[in-house]
């Protein structure tokens, strides 16, 4: 069998910045246990697979370690390969995925993306997370991740990491941030658990930062750095219960897979 790949770096417009994402296009569903292995031999933090159902596509996202229900640079990505490779007529998407239907279209440079909100509930700070984190926070949220908002950018860069006690956390992720400085808000994104110690830059991280920047704030609209070491920018906007997330992106790789 020969699979297409795609390896596509999101919320970027120049090669090796932003989320490397790999993009499997397929004209069936192959097995769990199939992308489960093609995800671990990628070794990226999200492969994302898909089939065209009609006039729309079914999504699925796999880290190295398992599937995940929502990720927001794999379906950038995804997006940027049909619209690119695939059907370059097309300027709107959807995506029947485990968290609903996903729209996304494209606007000029930038792809957006509709996601659902998860705002966080207020919580008290584990002690793995503060030991992971390696700083007490000042506010602990817990949505799908825990996000952990602390003073200012330079808390966010100067985290002292421990993955071990990250790992004791019941969550898939953790999200730290804080006001930006030159930009509306920052943030980072850890996974252990996932495979993932840390993400470049985290889509669905955002499903839960905005809603919480836009209490802080009192807008609705965000320019966002995800201070990883890669970077990546992304322009959002809440929307009620739907966060609206845009970024660009730029192929790397194009290829097949022999299994």
């Amino acid at each position: 069998m020969r699979i297409p790949i795609y390896q596509i770096d999101a919320f970027a417009n120049v090669q090796f910045k932003g989320n490397p994402a790999a993009v499997c296009p397929l004209k069936e569903w192959i097995s769990n246990d199939l992308m489960q292995k093609i995800a671990a031999e990628n070794n990226l933090s999200e492969t994302a697979f898909f089939v065209k159902v009609e006039k729309d596509y079914e999504l699925r996202w796999f880290t190295p370690k398992g599937e995940i229900d929502l990720c927001g640079h794999a379906t950038l990505a995804t997006a940027y390969v049909i619209f690119t490779f695939i059907d370059n007529s097309v300027s709107n998407i959807k995506f029947n995925t485990m968290s609903g239907i996903l729209e996304v279209s494209r606007e000029g440079n930038l792809i957006s993306m509709i996601f659902p909100s998860r705002a966080g509930e207020k919580c008290e700070a584990p002690e793995a997370l503060v030991k992971g984190l390696g700083k007490m926070p000042f506010e602990v949220y817990k949505s799908r991740d825990y996000m952990a908002v602390f003073e200012n950018e330079q808390d966010i860069l100067n985290l002292e990491l421990n993955m071990d006690e990250l790992k004791k956390l019941d969550v898939l992720g953790v999200i730290a941030t804080a006001k930006g400085n030159e930009v509306d808000f920052v943030s980072r994104f850890f996974a252990p658990n996932a495979g993932v110690d840390e993400d470049p830059v985290t889509g669905s991280a955002h499903c839960t930062l905005v809603p919480y920047w836009k209490m802080k704030f009192n807008k609705n609209e965000f320019v966002a750095l995800q201070l990883s070491e890669r970077g990546g920018k992304l322009y959002c906007s809440d929307l009620g219960d739907m966060v609206k997330m845009s970024g660009e992106a730029v192929a790397y790789l194009e290829g097949f897979i022999n299994v």
